[in-house]
């Protein structure tokens, strides 16, 4: 919008000159104001006929481009709300438009020349909802085959979403200078700088803004601190992404920004319309009672004589289990599907007799088969391994575990050999169900070919989720794209058995928060006080995790949606017994319930389980930064203590009526209850009184 901004004017000289005449004197007096009057006519007139050209010349130009509430320029656009602020603001990094190019027909604004060349431009505005305005984007290059780049601002406003990421932060925080790099599926337990595992394209804001990039873009992700912005690239060059079969590589921008009248309800809106919801709640039982896995306790060197010591002492100690988990090296070689028969003498009758005490028992599996295993040449002769690029040779890769091949998931011979071996397993020894471990993009060689080409490599990462479903009442995943419909249980990747945000305690919540946010609900918290990995566990003792970390990590598990142990309670001493029985018997009775009535709401809405504390509060500034309280539904609100050697904290009640877990009545609120008391066999939580 163009503004006229006056500009003082400076001082006249005036003065007359020596010898001149009174009657002179007087005439140039008399005559500046004729003189001042006509040129001031002239400069008008020039001005009209010179506004008149330009107006009919370019109009676009002075009107800037407009459609509802956006406005756009050659350097990019701005949206406001209802209330005429501004609330989203997109720049045009790598080129400008040229506005003579430009033309708007009905609700669609489009260009076809930038200062690079011709382009396909459009912004198209649509109105689903009374209180929704949206807005399509595209940006496809016609000539330049290099990149596309639009930054996004800030704009004083909180964001969340995008991925699961070793350090989580709630909100998202933008540290530091980061070139966009490719959006993609990665281990971050590995490489702690990339993005995780669990990603979608989908950020929302504190300002009732949400913006969701297209599945068809070369996508990659960047930030700047210093311009407070995040950068969304398109590329091919230099780039794990592929155009489609047929298509030149010419990079397309493209995604939706769309604007509501508050947080809670935009996020409703773009879930019902851009996000996969899940189509079933899987097993009850994983919900309420504790799943027990023998990887940190046990790791690799699990027998069958430790497993079945490790149930009887589950029993013996009084707990109950929805499942045993079997992890990590029960196989002789990685690929293989049977039971060692060193560590596993007799797996028949060891999973009858744990079928006998009452338990049931899911394998662990992955998507590789190292060059040693009997199972290699079989794969390799069927073809049944992502290739080389040359698509002649299987292409090895180094996981975790190892040299060897890893399955192509899009192709279905891949997909029926793999999964008739996990049939078998569950026949043959009535396994319940799987963990199904990796996934990540990152385990794929640098180049590759799969038989059906993938132009987006996360792509495998669905194609990997999607083996779950079969055994999705109580599958375990740790990867998802575009899968929040495969139903079953996802893991966040494993945590440090430390305190802080970096994969510690501190980073639990923020982690459920953003997969919540981006659609993930049927959450499994990772084990009870981390994986004690050797040089990754805070001030433990016998290879354990230190006591009050692990108390600490297991009262907030307990308000999660599904409990997971691996390290037991009697691994330490009788208090913490006694204290994990306090818990896992309030998460049966108390959260339990609730969760699964909110688990069955999430077909039809795609709400969180686990939810932030503005999605009650969204005109209240402080809920936005909160990342240590988080609400189960909209009525329980939880606070556990996530720092050492305290047994107090503040506390943060929105407006409202509360309740405390002590009986406590609090009716005025937004309040802060700072110092309060809480003991180490405790969890501070309210509930909403009606």
């Amino acid at each position: 919008m163009y503004q006229i901004v006056p500009i003082a004017p400076g001082e006249q000289q005036t003065a007359g000159r020596d010898g001149d005449s009174p009657l002179k004197k007087k005439l140039a007096r008399e005559g500046r104001p004729l003189v001042m009057a006509g040129m001031l006519g002239f400069l008008l007139v020039l001005a009209a006929v010179v506004a008149w050209c330009y107006y009919s010349i370019s109009p676009r130009k002075a009107q800037l481009l407009k459609t509802e509430l956006l406005d756009l320029n050659k350097d990019g656009f701005i949206v406001r709300n209802q209330a005429g602020a501004v609330v989203f603001t997109m720049t045009f990094r790598s080129g400008t438009l040229d506005l003579d190019s430009c033309s708007k027909e009905e609700s669609i604004l489009s260009c076809t020349q930038s200062d690079s060349g011709k382009l396909n431009f459009f912004i198209q505005t649509v109105r689903p909802k009374d209180t929704v305005m949206c807005y399509r984007v595209r940006w496809e290059e016609m000539q330049n085959q290099h990149s596309v780049e639009h930054a996004m601002a800030y704009n004083d406003s909180h964001w969340y979403g995008g991925a699961e990421t070793a350090i989580q932060y709630w909100p998202v925080r933008i540290q530091g200078e980061e070139e966009p790099r490719p959006f993609i599926t990665s281990d971050v337990y590995a490489d702690r700088n990339a993005f995780g595992g669990i990603l979608e394209r989908y950020w929302l804001s504190s300002n009732a803004t949400a913006i969701k990039i297209n599945d068809s873009v070369p996508f990659h992700l960047g930030w700047s601190e210093k311009n407070r912005t995040l950068r969304f690239l398109a590329r091919y060059q230099d780039s794990p992404f592929r155009p489609p079969e047929g298509q030149q590589a010419l990079p397309e921008l493209s995604y939706r920004v769309c604007v509501g009248t508050d947080v809670t309800s935009i996020h409703k809106y773009m879930v019902r319309r851009y996000l996969p919801k899940p189509v079933k709640v899987p097993s009850p039982e994983v919900f309420t009672y504790p799943v027990w896995s023998s990887w940190a306790f046990h790791k690799t060197a699990i027998t069958q004589e430790k497993l079945l010591q490790y149930a009887s002492d589950i029993t013996k100690h009084g707990f109950r289990s929805s499942h045993l988990e079997l992890d990590d090296c029960y196989t002789a070689d990685y690929g293989e599907f049977d039971f060692d028969p060193q560590k596993f003498p007799n797996a028949s009758g060891m999973f009858e007799k744990l079928r006998e005490d009452g338990f049931q028992v899911s394998l662990w599996t992955h998507p590789f088969i190292n060059y040693d295993s009997i199972n290699f040449g079989v794969a390799v002769e069927k073809g049944l391994f992502v290739r080389e690029p040359s698509g002649e040779l299987p292409a090895l890769v180094r996981w975790w575990n190892g040299i060897g091949g890893i399955l192509d998931f899009t192709n279905p011979e891949a997909r029926e050999w793999y999964s008739s071996h996990l049939r078998m397993l569950k026949t043959r020894y009535d396994v319940i169900s799987f963990k199904f471990d990796a996934g990540e993009t990152s385990y794929l060689p640098r180049q590759f070919t799969t038989l059906v080409p993938l132009s987006d490599p996360s792509t495998f990462t669905r194609r990997y989720t999607e083996m779950a479903i079969p055994f999705s009442e109580r599958a375990e995943l740790r990867v998802g794209y575009q899968s929040q419909n495969i139903s079953c249980f996802f893991r966040i990747i494993d945590r440090d058995s430390v305190w802080g945000y970096e994969l510690g305690l501190k980073s639990i919540i923020p982690t459920v928060l953003t997969v919540g946010i981006l659609g993930y609900q049927f959450v499994l918290p990772d084990t009870i006080g981390g994986n004690a990995y050797p040089n990754r566990t805070a001030d433990g003792k016998d290879g354990l995790p230190e006591r009050e970390l692990y108390i600490r990590w297991l009262e907030l598990s307990a308000f999660m949606p599904a409990m997971q142990f691996s390290i037991p309670p009697w691994a330490y001493d009788n208090e913490v017994v006694q204290i994990a029985q306090k818990f896992t018997q309030l998460h049966e009775t108390l959260v339990a319930p609730r969760v699964l009535e909110l688990a069955g709401e999430v077909l039809d809405t795609g709400d969180p389980i686990i939810r932030p504390l503005w999605w009650i509060a969204n005109d209240d500034e402080a809920a936005y930064k909160i990342d240590s309280q988080f609400l189960i539904g909209d009525d329980l609100m939880v606070a556990p203590v996530l720092e050492p050697g305290k047994q107090e904290r503040d506390i943060y009640l929105p407006a409202g009526r509360w309740k405390s877990y002590k009986g406590e009545h609090f009716d005025k609120g937004p309040i802060y209850l700072t110092d309060y008391p809480v003991d180490l066999d405790e969890v501070a939580f309210f509930t909403w009184v009606h």
